[in-house]
C-alpha cells in the first residue's frame, strides 16, 4: 500500500510558488489517478518482470490439468533476479539465462535431455537448438541470437519441460491479468496493490518488488525535475548578476556627475510602482519559461500568464509616460534607480531560490510513501469453499431443471389420445395407465421363466380396469367384422403388445367367453412365460407339419382360455404365415372359440403383422405413451392401408401421471432370441 502526496516538486515549489492560485481553481482530481496508471505501466512492470525473470514460464510436461489435481508430486516454481528454479521430488531445473531470437518469443519450446550433460529445444517437433547443461550456450543463427544457460539434476531422460520466453508486451499483459491497483476510498491518495498466485511467498516477493521499483522511479523522477530547474537557474544567475552590476555602474556614474537630485514624493511613488511592476513582470516571465518546458503555448496556464504580462506592460507604459513629464535629471535618476532596485531584488530572490533548491534536491524523497509492504497471506482468498459449495448447489439445481426441460422438449412422442384421434382420424379404444405393480415386477420377471398375469393377480389394478372398458368397443366392432379374430399389433418393440394381448384375453375369458390366444411373434414372443408352459411345440411346429393342432393347444390356469405358443423360432416366419396352412388353421379355430386374439411382431420391423391382418376381423394398434411417435404411428396405418386392411383403432398404453420418461430410439432391428 502506498500514499501519494498532492504536492509540487521541490523545483516547482522553489521557483514557481503556489500555482494553484494561477490556475484559477481547475477541476480537482485525486492525486492517485495518474499514479495508478504509472503502477500499471510497462515502465514499472517491465522492470519488475526483468528483475524477477517473470517472462520465463516453465511447464512440467508429465503433469496435465488432471494430473496436477490428483498428483501427490510436490513441485515448486521460484523466481529470482538471477534464475528461475523448478523443483519436484525427483528433478530440478534452473534457468539462469534464456535469451531467444525474436521469432521464438511467446512460442512453447519443448526441452528434452539427451543425457546428464546435453539438452535439446524443439518447436513443432523439430529440434531448433542443441546445448550443454551447466554452462553458457551462445549461438547466432538466421533467426537471431540464442543465449541459454540451464542447470539440471535428477532422472532427466524421463523428464521433459515446456519453456516459454514471453515478449515484454505479452509479459506485461499477463502480469496485469492477475495484478490489481486501486485507490482505497475516494480522494484519499492511498493506493492498494493486489496480486493473484498460488505461492504466498512469490506473491509478497512480486508486490514488494513493484513497490521498490515504483518508489525508486518516483524519487528519480522528482530529482530529475529538480536537476533540470537547477540547470535553468544556473544559466540565469550570471546574466542577472551582470545586469545588476551594469545598472549599479550606470547609477553610480550618474550620482558622481550630478551629485544630488531632489526627488519629490510623487516621483518616489511612481518609482515604487514601476519597480513593483518590473519585478512582477520578470517573475511572470520566469514562470512562463518554466511552464513552457512542460506545456504548449495554448495551455491555459501559459495563456493566463501571457495575459498578465500584457496587462503589466500596459501599466508600465502608462507609468513611463508619466515619468517623461518629469524634469530630465529626475527622470534619468528614477530610471537608473529603478533598474538597480529591480535587478537587486530579482537577483537576490533567484539566488535564494537556487540555494533552497539545492538543499531540497539533496533531501528529495519523492511524493509517494510506502505505508505497508506486502506480507505472505495467511490463508488463500480463492477458492472460497463455502461460495463454491453454494454455487455448486445452485448450478446443480439449475442444470437439473435445464436437463428436465430439455428432455421434456425432446420427447416428441404421443402424450395424449386426442393427438392420435385428431391427426390420424382413428378412435382410441382405451388409455391404459401404468400399473404400479407391473412396473416394479416387470424388469425382474422377464428374466424368469414365468410372468404373473396382472388380470389374475391384481384384477382391480387401474390398468386392468381400463382394459375392461375395451370389451364393449370390441363387441360393436365385431358385429360388422368378417370374423371373430382380433389382431393386436404395434409399430415397434416394447410398446406392450404382449401385455395387452394376454390381459385382454384373460378379461374375455373371465367373462365366460371361450378365448384362444395365439403368439404369432415367432421371433421373440414370450407369451409362454405368462402361462408357465413350454414354448414348443407351438405355432411354428404346427405350420411346418411337425405336430398336430391338439399338441399345440395348451390349456391355461385361466378358465376358458387356451393358448398357442410361438414354438421354436423358424428361419422363415413370414413364409409360414403366408402359407395356406395358417389360413386354414384360423378358419378352423374361429368356429371353436368366441374370440381369437393374435399377438403379432412389430409392423415397422417385419411384414408378419401385415400378413396376419389379411385374416383378422378387428385390427388394433398399441401405442406407448412418450415412446411411440406420431410419425411411426402414421407410417404403421399407411402400411395396413396399402395392404387393403382397415385399422379399427388404437390402444394408448403406459399412460404416466407424472412427467417421468424413458429413453427411445428409432431402431427397428428385430432378431430371434436365443432358445430357452
Amino acid at each position: 500500500m502506498v500514499q501519494v502526496e498532492d504536492s509540487k516538486g521541490a523545483a516547482s515549489a522553489a521557483l514557481l510558488g503556489d500555482l494553484s492560485k494561477v490556475s484559477g481553481g481547475l477541476t480537482q482530481k485525486s492525486p492517485a489517478d495518474p499514479e495508478i496508471e504509472i503502477l500499471r505501466s510497462r515502465m514499472v512492470l517491465g522492470q519488475v518482470i526483468h528483475n524477477l525473470n517473470l517472462d520465463i514460464k516453465i511447464k512440467d510436461n508429465r503433469l496435465g490439468l488432471i494430473g496436477k489435481l490428483v498428483s501427490q508430486d510436490k513441485s515448486k516454481l521460484e523466481y529470482h533476479h538471477d534464475a528461475v528454479i523448478y523443483t519436484n521430488q525427483n528433478n530440478s531445473l534452473i534457468v539462469k539465462k534464456l535469451i531467444v531470437p525474436e521469432y521464438y518469443l511467446d512460442k512453447p519450446l519443448k526441452l528434452e535431455f539427451k543425457d546428464q550433460n546435453q539438452f535439446t529445444l524443439s518447436y513443432k517437433d523439430q529440434v531448433i537448438f542443441n546445448g550443454m547443461l551447466n554452462q553458457k550456450n551462445v549461438l547466432n543463427t538466421e533467426k537471431g541470437l540464442w543465449h541459454i544457460q540451464l542447470n539440471a539434476q535428477g532422472d532427466l531422460k524421463k523428464q521433459s519441460f515446456t519453456l516459454t520466453k514471453a515478449a515484454l508486451p505479452t509479459a506485461v499483459k499477463n502480469f496485469n491479468n492477475i495484478y490489481g491497483v486501486a485507490e482505497k476510498g475516494k480522494m484519499t491518495g492511498v493506493i492498494g496493490l493486489s496480486y493473484l498466485g498460488q505461492d504466498p511467498e512469490h506473491i509478497s516477493q512480486v508486490l514488494n518488488n513493484v513497490l521498490n521499483v515504483y518508489h525508486q522511479q518516483n524519487i528519480e523522477r522528482k530529482s530529475l525535475e529538480s536537476k533540470q530547474t537547477l540547470a535553468f537557474l544556473e544559466k540565469q544567475l550570471p546574466d542577472l548578476r551582470k545586469q545588476l552590476e551594469d545598472s549599479e555602474i550606470k547609477f553610480n556614474q550618474f550620482r558622481e556627475k550630478y551629485k544630488t537630485v531632489d526627488v519629490n514624493a510623487e516621483s518616489e511613488l511612481l518609482l515604487k510602482q514601476n519597480i513593483d511592476l518590473e519585478k512582477l513582470k520578470i517573475e511572470l516571465q520566469q514562470k512562463q519559461a518554466e511552464l513552457s518546458a512542460k506545456y504548449t503555448n495554448d495551455h491555459p496556464l501559459i495563456r493566463q500568464i501571457d495575459a498578465q504580462i500584457a496587462e503589466i506592460n500596459k501599466k508600465i507604459a502608462d507609468l513611463n509616460n508619466r515619468l517623461t513629464q518629469l524634469p530630465e535629471t529626475q527622470r534619468l535618476y528614477l530610471q537608473l534607480y529603478r533598474d538597480v532596485k529591480v535587478n537587486t531584488e530579482l537577483y537576490t530572490s533567484l539566488l535564494n531560490s537556487y540555494q533552497q533548491l539545492k538543499i531540497a534536491n539533496a533531501g528529495e524523497i519523492g511524493n509517494v510513501r510506502i505505508i505497508d509492504t506486502a506480507v505472505e497471506p495467511v490463508k488463500p482468498i480463492k477458492p472460497n469453499k463455502l461460495i463454491i459449495l453454494a454455487l455448486s448447489i445452485l448450478a446443480g439445481g439449475f442444470i437439473g431443471v435445464l436437463i428436465a426441460l430439455l428432455r421434456n422438449m425432446m420427447r416428441s412422442g404421443v402424450k395424449d389420445s386426442t393427438q392420435i384421434e385428431t391427426e390420424l382420424d382413428l378412435p382410441v379404444y382405451a388409455t391404459v395407465p401404468r400399473s404400479p405393480i407391473q412396473e416394479t415386477r416387470m424388469s425382474i420377471l422377464k428374466k424368469k421363466k414365468s410372468i404373473p398375469i396382472l388380470a389374475v393377480k391384481s384384477s382391480d389394478d387401474i390398468a386392468i380396469e381400463s382394459l375392461r372398458s375395451i370389451r364393449t368397443a370390441i363387441h360393436f366392432a365385431l358385429t360388422s367384422a368378417k370374423n371373430n379374430i382380433i389382431m393386436i399389433a404395434g409399430p415397434s418393440p416394447e410398446v406392450g403388445k404382449s401385455f395387452i394381448s394376454t390381459n385382454l384375453a384373460t378379461i374375455f375369458a373371465q367373462g365366460n367367453k371361450r378365448v384362444l390366444l395365439i403368439d404369432a411373434d415367432m421371433r421373440r414372443g414370450y407369451m409362454h412365460k405368462y402361462f408357465d408352459i413350454d414354448v414348443k411345440p407351438g405355432l411354428s411346429e404346427l405350420l411346418s407339419g411337425q405336430t398336430d393342432l391338439q399338441q399345440v393347444l395348451h390349456k391355461t390356469q385361466v378358465a376358458n382360455l387356451d393358448v398357442i405358443t410361438r414354438g421354436k423360432s423358424p428361419t422363415n416366419p413370414s413364409e409360414m404365415l403366408s402359407s395356406p396352412q395358417f389360413k386354414e388353421l384360423l378358419e378352423q379355430l374361429q368356429t371353436q372359440y368366441d374370440h381369437i386374439i393374435i399377438d403379432t411382431p412389430p409392423v415397422l420391423a417385419v411384414t408378419d403383422g401385415i400378413i396376419i391382418s389379411q385374416y383378422t376381423g378387428v385390427n388394433l394398434i398399441v401405442a406407448r405413451y412418450i415412446k411411440s411417435h406420431m410419425k411411426e404411428l402414421e407410417l404403421t396405418v399407411n402400411r395396413f392401408e396399402q395392404a387393403g386392411v382397415k385399422v379399427n383403432g388404437f390402444i394408448l398404453n403406459d399412460i404416466q401421471r407424472s412427467s417421468g420418461g424413458y429413453g427411445y430410439n428409432y431402431a427397428y432391428a428385430y432378431k430371434a432370441q436365443k432358445e430357452d
